[in-house]
């Protein structure tokens, strides 16, 4: 396929929403080669991190492209709740929360560990402490079509990763135990077998008081902080797999699972991974090859 047979394409794909699906893009150590842990990782903690060095805080390896239209670099970067927590603008246990699952789903979605942002799509519920962490993680944005709000109230805590090029899908939550939302089930079947080291109903009690009433006492607004961080220190102690649970979803659609009043109803063409796999010159010291 010539040039512009590709990006005609690309932009088809891109504009339609079909997935390229079945294959992966590349096979690492096959077809490319992506060197990985070359991007030395910060787990000192933070004043606005203070989880960081708990020995289950999540640590991503990042595969992106050169530039805005360029191709794979050949390294992956480390993406840690360091960074994930600035680009939110606060430490909060919602993205805590979402950072782990997301961690939990990439294992199914990328043996290999390398996390390819060209081939994500993202949906999470309302909340910014989510969907910023999908975001950041994936790449979608909401102006490429590729990053959504759940359509059922139910997944407000949950993710949803898509992966286009293999077709495969995958929902991440929490298991039952650790949840702390007033009213919202566990949408996945399993339970923590580890006792926590905060009540969970107090949690949701002190959570109906501080974000439902609006009037809550100056005590309470720090409990309820003191109480969230706790938690999530703790949950990080102990392997993800034994708090957070994936699934693979069959047969996929992404508009089954998305709000169709919160999408952007002309989404722009995503441009920067037109080239990502394109072959390289041949005597690259010359110039242009014929």
């Amino acid at each position: 396929m010539n040039k512009l047979g590709y990006l005609l394409l690309t932009a088809a794909v891109c504009m339609s929403g079909t997935a390229l699906a079945g294959e992966p893009t590349y096979m690492q150590g096959k077809n490319i080669f992506i060197e990985t842990g070359v991007d030395a990782v910060d787990r000192s903690p933070a004043w606005y991190a203070p989880m960081l060095s708990k020995p289950y805080a999540p640590v991503f390896e990042v595969l992106a492209t050169k530039g805005t239209e360029g191709r794979y670099y050949d390294y992956t970067y480390a993406v840690t709740l360091r960074e994930m927590i600035k680009f939110h603008g606060h430490d909060c246990e919602g993205t805590i929360h979402a950072a782990n699952n997301a961690k939990v789903a990439f294992k199914i979605l990328f043996p290999d560990g390398i996390i390819d942002r060209s081939v994500l799509w993202g949906i999470s519920g309302p909340s910014p402490c989510w969907s910023d962490a999908v975001a950041f993680l994936t790449g979608a944005r909401v102006q490429y079509g590729n990053l959504g709000v759940f359509k059922s109230k139910d997944y407000g805590h949950a993710i949803l990763l898509y992966r286009q090029d293999t077709d495969v899908a995958v929902l991440a939550t929490w298991k039952k135990g650790i949840n702390n939302i007033p009213g919202e089930p566990v949408v996945l079947p399993e339970a923590i077998t580890w006792k926590t080291a905060m009540s969970m109903d107090e949690i949701t009690k002190l959570k109906l008081a501080v974000k439902m009433k609006g009037n809550a006492t100056p005590y309470e607004v720090d409990l309820m902080r003191y109480q969230q961080f706790r938690h999530v220190n703790d949950v990080l102690e102990r392997p993800l797999e034994e708090s957070y649970q994936a699934q693979v979803i069959p047969n996929f659609k992404w508009e089954d699972w998305i709000d169709p009043k919160k999408v952007m109803v002309s989404p722009h063409r995503r441009v920067d991974i037109d080239y990502k796999n394109w072959p390289y010159r041949g005597k690259p010291i010359e110039g242009p090859n014929p």
